[in-house]
């Protein structure tokens, strides 16, 4: 699918390519057939004079003695790996974000061999990320020196952070490092946000600490409804979250289970009565299909 204006002009310079080598080769072996018939008259003639010289090869072409066939199929592989070099996705591991229509750009820097479990939507993950502007390289963010240097909690995929790294960061495991840049469109937009200006790439790199199965995950509503009133309450919310910790041996203090709660009920208790329904629960489900 072709994603941009760029794109389609290089698409359109290839195959352009593609038709001139075709047309020459075409010419080019039109020219050796006539030298083959021009030899084949000259050994069947009884003259005793000479033959006459065969012609030179096109000006255009810079091997003389190549078959016109050999030569096509070696221009044409030619402009078929322009043409290949251009496609995004299954032939290019990378592409500039903005060729991709906007899309997230993500590098892994490192990866464990273990890698398990990995993130999804919903999950709760621990993790270290410093932020810079793809521009000139400046840092404008970094979790290790904000809030005492702690990794930050999130959940992934309800919009507790910017889109991009809603995106950039699923199926990642602990002990990933990832770098993920990011278009305007899905970081801070054409406002900006102090220190971002308006319209900037950003790139994030992100480590993870821990993956967690996380309160938005659809399996998990059964288990945080303890009354089965299709709703879920921030105390039911927290206890179901200190159980899920203290299975994986890393139990928090109080004032965790407090902010992670607070953050996901301010997020999707849409009408502020205090309690997440069947349906504010469904709108991260929507938003994965």
């Amino acid at each position: 699918m072709i994603k941009s204006s760029t794109e389609y002009r290089r698409l359109k310079l290839a195959f352009s390519t593609l038709h001139r080598v075709q047309a020459q080769g075409s010419i080019y072996s039109a020219g050796y057939q006539q030298q083959l018939e021009r030899q084949r008259f000259s050994t069947s003639s009884s003259s005793s004079s000479p033959p006459p010289p065969p012609p030179p090869p096109p000006q255009f072409l810079d091997v003389p003695r190549m078959h016109g066939g050999v030569m096509m199929w070696r221009l044409v592989s030619c402009a078929f790996c322009l043409i290949v070099s251009l496609q995004p996705g299954s032939w290019s591991c990378w592409a500039a974000a903005e060729e991709l229509g906007g899309e997230v750009k993500i590098e892994v820097l490192f990866k464990p061999v273990e890698c398990d479990p990995k993130s999804k939507k919903g999950d709760l993950m621990n993790v270290h990320y410093d932020g810079f502007l793809a521009k000139d390289g400046s840092q404008f963010y970094c979790s290790r020196t904000d809030k005492a240097g702690h990794p930050q909690w999130v959940v992934l995929g309800i919009g507790q952070m910017i889109k991009g790294l809603d995106l950039g960061m699923v199926d990642m495991c602990p002990g990933e490092r990832r770098k993920i840049t990011i278009p305007p469109a899905l970081a801070f937009g054409e406002a900006g946000k102090e220190p971002v200006p308006p319209n900037a790439t950003v790139i994030f790199e992100v480590e993870a600490f821990s993956v967690s199965r996380g309160p938005r995950s659809m399996e998990a509503f059964g288990s945080m409804d303890i009354d089965n009133d299709k709703s879920l309450t921030k105390d039911e919310v927290k206890e179901y979250l200190k159980v899920e910790y203290k299975k994986e041996g890393k139990p928090r203090e109080e004032t965790f289970f407090d902010k992670v709660v607070e953050d996901i009920f301010r997020k999707n208790d849409n009408d502020k009565n205090g309690q997440i329904s069947v349906t504010e629960y469904n709108i991260y489900k929507h938003d994965e299909l």
